[in-house]
C-alpha cells in the first residue's frame, strides 16, 4: 500500500475514532497529495518518494510556524502546530540522531576526499542524496561545516 492509500485509510480510522487533530492533519496532507497528483506533468500519479518530500516539507513548515508562535507568546497555537507535526512524523522514516548523522557524514567526507570548507558543495551533493528523509538539510549543512571547518 502506498502512502496515498495509507493516508486515505487513516483518515477513515481517524473519523471513526473521532480524533480531530489526526483527521484535520491527514486531510491537509491528502490535499497536498492531490495537488501534486493533478499538477501538470504528474500523469495523475504520486510516488512514495514525492509523498515523503511533501510530508517532510509540511513537518518543517509546522516546526517553523510553532517556533514563530512561541516567539510571539502564543503557546496555544504552537502546541496545535506541534501536535500536527507529530501526526505527520509517524509516517516518515526515523530521523538520524546527531551521533549517527556525524558517523554517516564522516564516511561521506572520506569517500569524497573532502579536506576543507571549499569541498562543502561536493560533500553536500552526496550527503543530500544519501540522507534524504533521514535528516534535515539544515542539520546536515551545519554538521558538514563543523566537520570540514
Amino acid at each position: 500500500m502506498d502512502l496515498f492509500d495509507q493516508i486515505s485509510n487513516d483518515i477513515k480510522e481517524a473519523m471513526k475514532a473521532k480524533d480531530k487533530v489526526k483527521l484535520e492533519t491527514l486531510r491537509n496532507v491528502k490535499k497536498f497529495f492531490l495537488e501534486a497528483k493533478t499538477a501538470p506533468g504528474a500523469n495523475d500519479t504520486l510516488t512514495d518518494d514525492a509523498a515523503l518530500k511533501i510530508m517532510q516539507k509540511l513537518v518543517k513548515q509546522g516546526k517553523d510556524s510553532a517556533a514563530v508562535y512561541e516567539q510571539q507568546g502564543r503557546a496555544d497555537l504552537a502546541e496545535a502546530e506541534l501536535a500536527q507535526v507529530k501526526v505527520i512524523e509517524a509516517y516518515l522514516p526515523k530521523q538520524l540522531s546527531a551521533e549517527e548523522l556525524e558517523v554517516r557524514l564522516k564516511e561521506i567526507i572520506a569517500r569524497t576526499g573532502a579536506t576543507s570548507g571549499k569541498d562543502m558543495g561536493k560533500v553536500m551533493g552526496v550527503a543530500s542524496k544519501e540522507l534524504a528523509g533521514l535528516a534535515e538539510g539544515r542539520a546536515i549543512s551545519a554538521k558538514v561545516k563543523e566537520l570540514l571547518g
